[in-house]
C-alpha cells in the first residue's frame, strides 16, 4: 500500500522500500484507519507524503457521498461508501442559494465524524490554511482544498506539506493536477461542475488529463523539459509521470456524477481504481438510499451492462440537473484555482 510514485513533490527521491508505519498498512482491510492513526487534538506523528499517500490509496475502489448531518452520514456508511465529506450544504444548493460558501460548522463536522465508523472529509477554501488547521485539530481523515467554496485566496493554493492529514485538490489538466501535487496534495480528482448533476465536465476533465498523460508519456527527456514549461508543471512530476504513464497520486472523479451510469462511464474512461465523489445527485434523488447502493455497485461491475441494467431500476426521480453553459446558476466553480 505504498506510495506509487518514487519521486517525492519537492523533488526529493525515497528508497523503494519506503512504506507507511505499521498502523497505516495494518488498516489495508478497511478504510477506517487513518482516525486511529491521529488523535482527535490533531497530534500525531503521521505527516510524510508517502504516508498520507498510502492513507489516500485505502480508498481505492470506493464511493465517497456528500453527507450534510449524521442521518445522511449513516445511509452512505449502509449503502457501502468508503467515506464520507461533511459538509453544511450540498454543492447544488451552494448554487442555489448563492452568497460566500466557508467551511462547514465543526460541531456538525464532530457529529458525522461520531455518527460512521468510516473515515471522514471535509471541505476548506482555497488558500485557507487556518480552515485546515482547525479541521485537522478536530480529527478529520481527509482535507478537500474545494474550488466547491468561495476562495479565499486568489494568487495562493494551501501550503499542503506542513498537514500531517492528506489533502485532496480538483483538475481540470494535467499542468493543474501537478501543481496541486508539487504543493503536496496526496489525492487529485477530476473538478467536473459540481452540484450539476452533468457529467460532461467530468468527462472532459477526465479525457484531458488522459490524453496529456499519453502525451507525455512518448516525450524525450528534452522534450519534457519544454511541455513542462508549456503547462507550467514541476519537471520531476511530469517525468514521474509520463514513466508510469499516469498521476503519480490516486486520482478520483468528481462533478456531476449522479447516476450509476455515470460512475459507470467515469470508470471505463479509466479513472485510477474507481473513486468516486458523489454529492448533489444522491440526497437529492427521489430515494437517496437506493440510489446510494446502486452508484456503489455499479464502480464494483462497471464493465458489466447486465447489472448495471439491473441496478439502474427503479432508482425513483433523480436530481434535475443543470445545462452547462454561460447562463449556469453560481457560474462555473472548475474555473476557480490557478
Amino acid at each position: 500500500m505504498s506510495a506509487p510514485a518514487s519521486s517525492l513533490p519537492n523533488g526529493t527521491s525515497a528508497p523503494a522500500s519506503t512504506a507507511p508505519p505499521a498502523a497505516a498498512v495494518g488498516a489495508a482491510s478497511g478504510p477506517a484507519a487513518p482516525r486511529s492513526a491521529q488523535n482527535k487534538d490533531g497530534s500525531s506523528s503521521l505527516g510524510t507524503f508517502q504516508v498520507k499517500s498510502g492513507l489516500a490509496q485505502m480508498l481505492k475502489g470506493g464511493v465517497i457521498m456528500d453527507v450534510v448531518n449524521a442521518e445522511q452520514a449513516r445511509i452512505a456508511e449502509e449503502a457501502g461508501a468508503c467515506a464520507v465529506m461533511a459538509l453544511e450544504r450540498v454543492p447544488a444548493d451552494i448554487r442555489k442559494e448563492g452568497g460566500v460558501a466557508r467551511m462547514s460548522d465543526p460541531k456538525m463536522i464532530k457529529e458525522i465524524v461520531d455518527a460512521v465508523t468510516i473515515p471522514v472529509m471535509a471541505k476548506v477554501r482555497i488558500g485557507h490554511f487556518v480552515e485546515a488547521q482547525i479541521l485537522q485539530a478536530i480529527g478529520i481523515d481527509y482535507i478537500d482544498e474545494s474550488e466547491v467554496l468561495t476562495p479565499a485566496d486568489e494568487q495562493h493554493h494551501i501550503n499542503k506539506h506542513s498537514f500531517r492529514i492528506p489533502f485532496v485538490c480538483g483538475a481540470t489538466s494535467l499542468g493543474e493536477a501537478l501543481r496541486r501535487i508539487s504543493e503536496g496534495a496526496a489525492m487529485i480528482r477530476t473538478k467536473g461542475e459540481a452540484g450539476t448533476g452533468n457529467v460532461v465536465e467530468a468527462v472532459r476533465h477526465a479525457r484531458a488529463v488522459n490524453a496529456e498523460i499519453r502525451k507525455a508519456a512518448g516525450m524525450s527527456d528534452e522534450e519534457l523539459y519544454s511541455y513542462a514549461k508549456e503547462i507550467q508543471a514541476p519537471f520531476h512530476l511530469l517525468k514521474e509521470t509520463a514513466r508510469l504513464k499516469r498521476l503519480p497520486v490516486v486520482s478520483f472523479a468528481a462533478g456531476g456524477v449522479a447516476t450509476p451510469a455515470d460512475a459507470a462511464l467515469m470508470m471505463q474512461l479509466g479513472c485510477d481504481g474507481g473513486k468516486f465523489f458523489v454529492g448533489s445527485g444522491v440526497f437529492l434523488s427521489g430515494d437517496p438510499a437506493k440510489r446510494a447502493r446502486a452508484i456503489v455497485q455499479a464502480v464494483t461491475h462497471y464493465n458489466n451492462p447486465k447489472v448495471l441494467a439491473e441496478v439502474s431500476e427503479d432508482l425513483g426521480e433523480a436530481m434535475v440537473g443543470l445545462t452547462i453553459d454561460k447562463d449556469l446558476k453560481g457560474g462555473r466553480m472548475a474555473a476557480r484555482g490557478w
